[in-house]
């Protein structure tokens, strides 16, 4: 009844928005005599925040069609290198480029929201490297004819995304980047392939506010999963899929309880955030309002997650503390983290992260005796919060050259 309801009150919302968005234009359009008297602009602008705050967002595009590199602009051509049912393997050539550069593997998170999260992720990566990205599917559209989808078969994924850009590289080892959640699986991917000596074992690993052990410096996020039994998470946040999409009758942890969940921790500075949004179209301001719209057309863009995947992560992740303890199994094999030893390791932590907390991340290095100390950095970007960490001015100009710097350091 859940998702019955959900999409109810959504129905009702988009004919709302659709309602705003129309009497906005009409108030705004030249022709009408109230654009022109002191309420007619307010009400207009009052109306598209409303409109744009309550509209429905489906997959967005990446859309990275160039990029800049020393001054220069090439072109960039996005193909899909893998198709599978959970989730693609995407690429991105930047054309014009030296046929040996570093390959990277981005490991999006499966948290809610799009790969295109991490849009300004890859736009800036593609300046020193070949990119890869993981696109994970809404499982709401995923038939349940293609089965289950769990922890244990997102590190199967990530371990085949390996080994397909490295034999794309022409013999050179790869790189791989997890951004928050998948910190976790890659980590665990890492030391499988370490253990079994795979030739796509990656020669670096970034982790990018990850919660490897969330017993460091505990957030409202890790709070939560800790105060309730995975009982009662599978009882009230998992749902069934309605009729109408293709994964009908697939239990799902829905996207949009967990952009509920993520809005609600800071819900007064989404409110300020669209009065500014109001502010900014009554002076005229139009680049600063659109900026929050592309913003906000990103985060509320929401896809689901199975049921067995969520559960899975809440429970040895969050709960358990499963790879910090040693004790994670994936698929019956004990994942002996010590068994890293051929991978450098990079964590990194935003100052003032509310959803991984400072510590969690870095807790990888201990967790790695046996990999030389040259072999691991740890970076804390000053000011940064979850999201400025892969995203933004910081991202950009503070961390990706961290990260550039780590990978032609370990370059193979």
């Amino acid at each position: 009844m859940l998702y019955h309801a959900y999409e109810l009150q959504r129905s009702w919302m988009n004919s709302a928005s659709a309602l705003a968005a129309i009497s906005s234009g009409m108030l705004s359009n030249p022709a009408n005599p109230l654009g022109y008297t002191g309420i007619g602009p307010l009400v207009a602008n009052a109306l598209d925040v409303f409109a744009h705050a309550t509209a429905h967002y489906g997959k967005p595009a990446f859309g990275i069609d160039s990029v800049e590199i020393a001054g220069k602009t090439h072109s960039v051509t996005e193909s899909v290198a893998i198709k599978r049912p959970f989730g693609d393997l995407l690429r991105f050539h930047v054309e014009g480029t030296p046929a040996d550069r570093p390959r990277l593997l981005i490991v999006a998170p499966m948290s809610g929201h799009y790969a295109t999260l991490l849009r300004g992720t890859v736009e800036r990566m593609l300046e020193s490297a070949e990119v890869f990205i993981t696109d994970w599917a809404d499982a709401k559209m995923v038939p349940q004819s293609a089965g289950d989808f769990d922890l244990d078969d997102y590190i199967d994924y990530l371990i085949d995304f390996a080994g397909h850009v490295h034999s794309e590289a022409g013999g050179q080892r790869i790189h791989m980047m997890a951004v928050c959640q998948p910190s976790v699986p890659a980590f665990a991917a890492t030391a499988l392939m370490n253990l079994h000596k795979s030739p796509a074992t990656p020669a670096t690993l970034t982790m990018m506010g990850g919660p490897i052990d969330t017993r460091e410096c505990p957030t409202v996020v890790n709070n939560m999963a800790m105060q309730r039994p995975i009982a009662w998470f599978r009882q009230s946040v998992i749902a069934t899929v309605p009729l109408k999409y293709p994964g009908a009758g697939r239990r799902v942890y829905p996207g949009f309880m967990q952009l509920s969940a993520f809005m609600s921790m800071n819900l007064s500075s989404h409110m300020m955030s669209h009065y500014e949004m109001f502010k900014h179209l009554t002076v005229g301001d139009e680049a600063s309002a659109n900026a929050t719209k592309d913003f906000y057309d990103e985060y509320r863009s929401v896809c689901d997650m199975t049921a067995e995947f969520y559960l899975q992560t809440v429970e040895e992740v969050f709960q358990k503390h499963s790879i910090p303890k040693g004790e994670f199994r994936h698929k019956g094999e004990l994942v002996d983290i010590t068994q890293i030893t051929d991978t450098a390791l990079l964590a990194i932590e935003g100052e003032r992260d509310d959803i991984s907390g400072l510590g969690q991340t870095k807790a990888a290095l201990k967790l790695t005796p046996n990999l030389p100390e040259d072999q691991k950095r740890y970076y804390m970007a000053e000011g940064a919060g979850h999201y400025g960490i892969f995203n933004g001015s910081r991202w950009r100009t503070k961390v990706a050259p961290v990260v550039e710097d780590w990978i032609a350091a370990h370059a193979k």
